[in-house]
């Protein structure tokens, strides 16, 4: 019993450690790799959503997609300036907003294509995204 009650403080210790880690690394953080930030945990998000699913998980399959969604919804499709970013900003609007859909999709009918698409999306705008980072970086 005592291991167990160890183990469990362990476990909320490493958990909080993790999120001063996480937290320590939003505040230290550019604009630009706040953005790579919400891409990498859309997509992990995703990726969580399949392994629930494989493993008939509803209930997971259910928090990580929405979880994905919440990213991409309030983090992503929020950080889009219209009136600066113009077409490009209302192209990835659009493109958010069919990741979206397909996130519905995947939920509703247990479909890990949708998951699978998806994920490509948010991994091709992520490598651009990363890649003009780089760029970036470098002329600086």
């Amino acid at each position: 019993m005592s291991a167990m009650r160890g183990a469990a403080a362990y476990g909320r210790g490493a958990s909080a450690y993790a999120r001063v880690g996480v937290e320590s690394g939003v505040m230290s953080a550019s604009p630009h790799q706040l953005i790579v930030m919400l891409f990498d945990g859309a997509i992990a998000s995703i990726r969580t959503a399949r392994i629930h699913l494989e493993a008939g998980n509803t209930a997971e399959k259910g928090k990580a997609i929405s979880k994905a969604m919440d990213i991409i919804n309030n983090g992503l499709m929020a950080a889009l300036d219209a009136e600066k970013g113009g077409e490009i900003a209302g192209r990835l609007a659009s493109l958010y907003d069919y990741t979206v859909r397909l996130l519905l999709a995947a939920n509703l009918r247990n479909d890990v294509e949708s998951l699978d698409q998806a994920e490509t999306i948010l991994a091709d705008i992520a490598g651009a995204w990363k890649e003009i980072g780089g760029q970036t970086a470098a002329q600086g």
